[in-house]
């Protein structure tokens, strides 16, 4: 607790799920926590009270990514929020979460969904390291959310396991661009974890049973567990691991 005690950290697509999960945990260790969403104020807004419930700091920046001038906007109100608490303009850590699926087979792409989802997963995050650079501090943390699927063949998410392939890609290589600024870079990569994201697919009892024996340990993921790597990469501790992508899956697919 309180390990990232004055830093200031912004995480995308935290209304929800994990990335509500990652803000819960990173205010709980000391940052002040920037709840980036799209268009879902209530949840937006539900993190933060949850995180100041407990007594962290937190506040919304709304921006829908995939949206022209995006990283732009959004780092617009990220400034603003933080004057706003009297802060100043910097970031000490950025997870990049916020995404979505469209399930489809190489039979079922469309180029409008598979342009959608390399913006979210693949552009948006370059971009947001590459417009956020002037506000990072020496000693920073970038940790992109990818997926077991980059590993794990699942094809009927075939866009989706590319966008996140690319950010993998981008992953490693920004983690030796920015080694000089000490500023560390990695992945982490949930596999079937209980969301609202397809919650479909797990609906029924059967359903969830068939999803949890995917993983050595007989179920689920939980948000927890992958917002606990997350906040250990986020940390002084993970000082000496960059350009990796550590396998948040349970063992799904050993």
């Amino acid at each position: 607790m309180g390990s990232l005690k004055g830093r200031t950290a912004l995480v995308t697509g935290a209304g929800r799920g994990i990335g509500r999960a990652i803000a819960n945990r990173l205010a709980a260790d000391g940052a002040l926590v920037a709840v980036h969403y799209g268009n879902d104020d209530a949840s937006a807004r539900a993190t933060v009270e949850e995180i100041r419930a407990a007594g962290g700091r937190a506040f919304t920046v709304r921006a829908p990514l995939g949206a022209p001038d995006d990283v732009a906007a959004l780092y617009d109100v990220f400034d603003a929020g933080l004057g706003e608490l009297g802060e100043p303009a910097v970031l000490d850590v950025l997870v990049n979460n916020a995404g979505f699926n469209v399930r489809g087979e190489v039979t079922d792409v469309t180029p409008h969904d598979f342009d959608r989802l390399m913006a979210v997963h693949a552009k948006a995050p370059l971009f947001l390291v590459q417009q956020g650079l002037p506000r990072f501090r020496e000693g920073g943390r970038i940790v992109n959310i990818s997926s077991a699927c980059t590993r794990v063949a699942m094809p009927t998410s075939l866009a989706y396991s590319m966008a996140k392939a690319a950010l993998d890609a981008l992953t490693r290589t920004l983690a030796k661009d920015l080694g000089p600024r000490q500023i560390t870079v990695n992945s982490v990569a949930p596999g079937f974890v209980k969301t609202d994201l397809n919650q479909r697919r797990w609906a029924t009892p059967e359903g969830e049973a068939a999803h949890a024996q995917r993983s050595v340990f007989g179920r689920m993921g939980r948000t927890a567990d992958v917002a606990d790597i997350v906040a250990f990469l986020a940390s002084d501790d993970s000082r000496w691991v960059t350009g990796q992508c550590i396998d948040a899956s349970g063992g799904t697919g050993l």
